[in-house]
């Protein structure tokens, strides 16, 4: 083993990536009235919904590999964030366009819960993901870790 391999070996090293995408959707429960949901929800329950330019960074948690020097390679993330958060949720109308959402509210919590799921899917190795967070404005962010 060389010396890099050596200041390397065992060390847990975190990894964040971020994407951008926009998206439209209206913060409004079925189960609710009219009323109740906009007594709630105020102007993001608009009718005709509203949008946002979101930034998802994915973080994930693992050693770095001794012969790489890498938790993963940051293309292979690319492409796993491209089909579990940028095919799904990108230039879509999430009530509409995202099954998932189908009776879930789409809420910025509710967003990060299911990038993560998405991502546990797509990432040859699902432990390594350790934080999901979503920007849906720049001073309304969500963090999600599974829990």
């Amino acid at each position: 083993m060389n010396n890099v391999e050596m200041q390397s070996k065992g060390r847990v090293v975190y990894v964040s990536k971020t994407e951008s995408f926009s998206a439209c959707h209206r913060l409004h429960c079925p189960s609710l009235s009219d009323e109740e949901n906009l007594a709630i929800f105020g102007k993001c329950n608009n009718p005709n919904g509203h949008g946002h330019n979101y930034k998802a960074e994915v973080i994930l948690k693992g050693k770095v590999d001794p012969i790489t020097g890498m938790v993963i390679n940051l293309t292979d993330l690319k492409q796993y964030m491209k089909t579990a958060i940028m095919d799904p949720l990108d230039h879509k109308n999430i009530d509409k366009d995202v099954p998932y959402f189908k009776g879930i509210v789409s809420t910025s919590e509710n967003i990060a819960i299911f990038i993560w799921d998405q991502m546990k899917m797509q990432l040859p190795d699902p432990e390594l993901l350790y934080e999901v967070k979503l920007h849906e404005t720049d001073k309304n962010i969500v963090y999600y870790r599974g829990e």
